[in-house]
């Protein structure tokens, strides 16, 4: 049996901690803030982030340098036989065809995994390929079926501010003027490479009824329906944790299956894009 190494981004919300502790590895998702680069949890912190960034603090992102990731291959290639890298899904970002590209050279020992995931779901996919390995399948059988299966996830998640997608170029800024005089809080939603609009509210308390209510009908028409129990349930957030303050016990009392909500903070790489005070509920189809 081969002995598999997983990989991932930051974009996962996993730390090099937790990935330590989990048995996997990590790679940071590099971002700027007035033109100097950062990488999270390695030389800024997400409390140092927020504390740094307003609404006119110039920041972007990018994608790791192939070299940086090919080091990272061949460092893991000299303990291990395989690799299997879960990065952001490709219709967020161009790093996961450029390792694609950059894993030829490998000679099959690298399988690049493009299963539309990200956040709490793409680390429901780093946990769901530790399994697969502990159970005997090899890279590209791991591939294949987080890729056949990668559509079997959703996010819904509430901005507190319009500004940064703004400058993102997401909205125009005419909208986004609109929206903050009118002191709408837009409710959105991912489903593999898609980042749709998906409601409009004034209050959280709205926001939070129309995730709960969205995730219940994913279930009932995608997930096998509500008496399955097969869909894993995260939070996740930007900024202070107090974005969700609450939040778990509702999801609780909505999904009484489950014991314990996993909540963390989302990436800083994401939350470059939509900024402090944002909150999320995500959904992800127990793989089988």
């Amino acid at each position: 049996m081969s002995k598999i190494a997983v990989l991932t981004d930051s974009n996962s919300g996993i730390t090099p901690k937790e990935a330590k502790e989990l048995g996997l590895y990590v790679i940071p998702m590099p971002f700027y803030i007035e033109d100097q680069e950062f990488f999270e949890e390695v030389n800024m912190t997400q409390e140092e982030f927020y504390e740094r960034i307003d609404e006119k603090t110039a920041i972007s992102t990018s994608q790791p340098s192939l070299e940086y990731v090919g080091k990272k291959w061949d460092e893991l290639l000299k303990e291990y036989d395989q690799i299997v890298y879960i990065p952001m899904s490709s219709g967020l970002s161009g790093s996961c065809s450029s390792a694609r590209a950059l894993s030829l050279d490998y000679d099959g020992k690298v399988e690049v995994v493009d299963n539309q995931r990200i956040s709490v779901t793409l680390r429901r996919s780093c946990l769901d390929a530790l399994r697969l390995a502990e159970e005997g399948k090899n890279a590209a059988e791991i591939r294949e079926i987080l890729e056949r299966t990668g559509l079997d996830a959703s996010i819904y998640i509430t901005l507190d501010t319009l500004t940064y997608l703004k400058r993102g170029g997401r909205i125009t800024p005419a909208a986004a003027a609109i929206g903050t005089l009118l002191k709408i809080k837009p409710v959105l939603q991912i489903q593999g490479e898609k980042l749709d609009a998906f409601a409009t509210v004034r209050t959280i308390a709205q926001a939070r009824k129309i995730m709960i209510k969205s995730a219940i009908k994913d279930i009932e028409n995608r997930f096998g329906g509500m008496e399955a129990h097969e869909v894993d349930i995260d939070l996740a957030y930007t900024g202070s944790e107090d974005a969700i303050a609450g939040f778990e016990e509702e999801v609780k009392e909505a999904f009484p299956w489950i014991d314990k909500v996993y909540a963390a903070p989302l990436s800083l790489s994401v939350g470059c894009h939509i900024g402090p005070g944002a909150f999320a509920i995500a959904l992800s189809h127990k793989l089988k």
